[in-house]
């Protein structure tokens, strides 16, 4: 950890060498690769998952999806770089960057989909009883009173996609492309173990640094009445001991958002 300590410190590291770029635009191409990744994965997953929690059916997508975290992924990715790889002209990243970005998605794709048709199915039936009772839409129900309760566990599945690929990313150093695998690869080839160990301290970081945002993401755009966010006892305290307000606490409470 020593070695790995002074490769990260070593501002030669830091910047592009010979066109060999430094550690600050591997980690931006590492974050391109996967929030790429994420973002294609969510504009899949999130309506489909909303569709199959609103209406019940479809469960069997879902077991369908997960069933491709069975997949081997540097397998995969070889695979699909040897059959898709010949098919893209050009002389770019495309042939690299398309079986990378298909591998990623289909890593991404379980948890945000299963997470999210679980937190709008599990959402209490009584609940969109009352939402169709007081005349709310289907599709009301769904944006308006569902949603915003399974908000917490579909970011959940954002934040578990967002770690997965990050973790994962590493492999599109081994079909050419760049991010921080690159310090993986090229330091094994070199028996470089001091930049092997920076490049794995690096992903560490970037994930739970990511994760990190994420958290504070879904904090602030949850409900508090959802998260439970409220303060315990606030109403409490507004009231006397014998359960009448005391004076000036209806100011009080309506300053914490508590019916006075």
């Amino acid at each position: 950890m020593s070695n790995a300590f002074t490769w990260l410190t070593d501002p030669a590291n830091w910047h592009d060498q010979l066109g060999t770029p430094g550690i600050p635009a591997q980690v931006v191409a590492h974050l391109e690769y996967s929030l790429g990744a994420v973002a294609i994965a969510t504009a899949v997953a999130l309506p489909l998952g909303l569709l199959i929690g609103h209406t019940r059916r479809g469960a069997s997508i879902v077991t369908v999806a997960n069933g491709l975290r069975a997949l081997p992924t540097f397998g995969l990715l070889i695979l699909l770089y040897v059959v898709i790889s010949p098919h893209i002209g050009g002389r770019g990243d495309g042939p690299y960057l398309v079986p990378t970005e298909i591998v990623l998605v289909l890593m991404a794709i379980p948890p945000v989909l299963g997470n999210t048709s679980a937190g709008v199915g599990n959402v209490s039936p009584a609940v969109r009883d009352a939402s169709l009772g007081i005349g709310m839409t289907g599709r009301e129900v769904l944006l308006r009173v569902e949603v915003p309760i399974a908000l917490p566990l579909i970011i959940s599945g954002v934040r578990s996609a967002v770690l997965q690929v990050v973790a994962t990313a590493t492999v599109a150093a081994y079909v050419g492309l760049g991010g921080i695998g690159r310090y993986l690869y090229d330091g094994l080839a070199a028996r470089d173990f001091s930049q092997m160990t920076g490049g794995a301290v690096l992903v560490a970081v970037l994930a739970l640094a990511l994760d990190t945002l994420l958290a504070a993401v879904q904090r602030w755009t949850v409900s508090p009445g959802v998260s439970g966010r409220f303060k315990a006892g606030t109403a409490q305290a507004a009231l006397g001991p014998a359960g009448a307000a005391r004076p000036g606490a209806p100011e009080a409470a309506a300053e914490e958002g508590v019916p006075a």
